[in-house]
Order: structure tokens, then C-alpha cells, then sequence
């Protein structure tokens, strides 16, 4: 075995040390989080009983609002801890041959009531020659749900989001393209760290996560964006040539 392959091992072996540290401190941090929470719950109940008349009702609503800030906050580290296992986690994938517009088809079908809410149009183009790829479909539908999510809140207005699937070389392609506001080159350069969002309330782990899932299936993410001309989210994965083809579909073209 090659010093490489030696080198390659050890850090596998660290970092998954690493995942296991990390995802037992979080563990360990939730727990306490929820205790906090239900009991944050419990003397809500407590307050919102109080008899409507009694004198020290002022003091009983600024005392519930204390605690709903605290069940608030609970939640937002909830999240934010859930967001970090996921990026911690050391994917293991399933691989299996997968038809990636039907996966696409379905997950926009699933998220279509909360686009149209956001007043956003998804506008799909899933060309109908695509080959089969080999998709962990559980981790990579979560991965392209935090992409969608992503566009819709971008465009706080309303706008469209035009969802594209085509051959590109010896894999396919994936285009998530806005009509949002954009970004400069500086927010762009970073939207991949951890940590780093620009939305109130984010974590800042959704697009490194999308890109570890994605990476771990063989393929690449790339983002393109400016201001005043929307975002582009590319995602390219590779088609085994020994795999079928995924089948024919009928409309490639259908605005959802």
C-alpha cells in the first residue's frame, strides 16, 4: 500500500473521530435544550391560566413573553444543532440506479404549495433523454430541498425558479436558476463556508451540506450569481456508462 493510500486512510480515520466527537457533544447539548424547552412549555400553561382579572396579570404577560423569547431561542439551537449533525454526519451512501427527473418530478410536485405560498413559479425543463444515474435518493432529495428552499426565500417577492435537468458530457446537470436579487462577488466567494448566511435566523450549513452530499455521490456544485440577475445553482453528477438509459417521459416542459 502506497504512503498515499496510508494518508488517505489516517484522515478518514480522523475525521471520522471527528464526526463521532462532534455528534456526541451535540447529542449531549440537545437533551439539556429539551428539558429546557418543556419546561418553558409547562410554565407558559401556568401563566396563560391565571385568572384574567387578578392584579399582577401585567406582570403574568411580561413574564409569558420572557418565556416565549426563551422557547424561541430553544428552537432556533434545535435547529442549528440538527443542521451540524447533518454536516457532521460522514455520509454512507446507498447507491442504487435512479432516473433523476423522476426524483426531481416528485420532490417539486411535493414542495409546489409552499413555492406558489412564497408566490414563486417553477417552471421545469427535464429533458427526456437523460441517462439513469446512481442517487442515494433520501440524502440527495434532502440536499436539493435546501437548494429550492434556499431560491424561494431569495426571492421575498415573488419571482420564478426554472428547474432544468439536461446531458453534460459523461454525467448530467441539475440547474436551479432564480429571478432573486443576486449576489455580489464577495457573498459568493463565501456562500460555501460553514456558518456563513446572510438570511436572519440561518445556520449556514445548508450549502456545504448540499455540497458533501453531492461530492459523496461522485459529482460537483457550482454557483453562479450578480446582483439584479438572480442565482444559478449547478449541480453535475456522472452517468455510469454501463447503466440503461432512465426511460423516456412524457412534457418535458411543464410549468408547475
Amino acid at each position: 500500500m502506497s504512503s498515499e493510500d496510508d494518508s488517505d486512510r489516517s484522515r478518514a480515520e480522523t475525521y471520522a473521530e471527528f464526526a463521532a466527537l462532534v455528534g456526541g457533544l451535540a447529542h449531549e447539548i440537545r437533551n439539556p435544550l429539551s428539558t429546557i424547552r418543556l419546561n418553558m412549555e409547562l410554565l407558559a400553561e401556568d401563566f396563560e391560566s391565571t385568572d384574567p382579572d387578578s392584579p399582577t396579570k401585567q406582570r403574568d404577560r411580561r413574564a409569558k413573553a420572557k418565556i416565549d423569547l426563551v422557547r424561541q431561542e430553544c428552537d432556533r439551537l434545535q435547529k442549528l444543532l440538527g443542521d451540524f449533525l447533518d454536516f457532521a454526519r460522514q455520509e454512507s451512501l446507498t447507491l442504487e440506479p435512479g432516473n433523476l427527473n423522476t426524483e426531481i418530478g416528485q420532490l417539486l410536485d411535493f414542495f409546489a404549495i409552499r413555492a406558489q405560498d412564497a408566490g414563486v413559479e417553477i417552471v421545469r425543463y427535464l429533458d427526456p433523454e437523460l441517462p439513469a444515474v446512481r442517487l442515494d435518493r433520501e440524502t440527495f432529495r434532502s440536499a436539493v430541498l435546501n437548494l429550492l428552499i434556499n431560491a424561494v426565500q431569495a426571492m421575498e417577492g415573488g419571482g420564478q425558479l426554472v428547474v432544468r435537468t439536461r446531458p453534460a458530457g459523461l454525467g448530467v446537470l441539475l440547474e436551479l436558476i432564480d429571478t432573486g436579487p443576486g449576489m455580489d462577488s464577495e457573498t459568493l466567494g463565501k456562500v460555501f463556508g460553514a456558518f456563513y448566511t446572510t438570511k436572519q435566523g440561518g445556520s449556514g450549513l445548508g450549502l456545504p451540506t448540499a455540497r458533501k452530499i453531492v461530492e459523496a455521490h461522485g459529482g460537483t456544485i457550482d454557483v453562479e450569481s450578480a446582483p439584479g440577475r438572480g442565482t444559478k445553482v449547478t449541480i453535475w453528477l456522472p452517468a455510469p456508462p454501463r447503466l440503461p438509459r432512465s426511460g423516456r417521459m412524457a412534457a418535458p416542459v411543464a410549468p408547475a
